[in-house]
């Protein structure tokens, strides 16, 4: 068993290291399974999305020596759950919450990976004048 757990960490570390990688496999396989190109567009999305709150949360670690990253990301998911519902509450009277994470994993990969690639433009710079 401990070797099936070392290989799945090792996995996700990859992707989450690079979550290109992950947005293209799993576009790439949905569509080979459905031949949709919005489903698999979806799903690629969702994906890589919690792959770069991992990204982001190691990111913001290793630069700002924070243990906080996580909880940061988290909590603006919370925030914007709760904003996002509280606007289907005043428009339609209702709350869906599969809309709700739809919106939630939409936004949070565009937010997600303009923070990735910016922490890593950080990242870079900060490595090249330490040496």
């Amino acid at each position: 068993m401990s070797g099936w757990l070392t290989w799945l960490q090792t996995v996700y570390t990859f992707l989450a290291l690079v979550p290109f990688v992950s947005f293209f496999a799993a576009w790439g396989i949905v569509y080979g399974m459905t031949k949709d190109k919005k489903k698999a567009t979806s799903v690629a999305i969702g994906v890589t999305t919690l792959f770069l709150i991992g990204s982001v949360s190691v990111l913001t670690k290793r630069l700002l020596d924070s243990e906080m990253g996580f909880w940061i990301v988290f909590l603006l998911f919370l925030i914007a759950g709760g904003l996002i519902g509280n606007l289907q509450n005043r428009v339609k009277g209702k709350v869906d919450p599969v809309k709700i994470v739809r919106a939630l994993l939409r936004l949070g990969f565009v937010v997600l990976s303009a923070c990735y690639v910016l922490l890593l433009c950080i990242g870079f710079g900060k490595y090249i004048m330490m040496s």
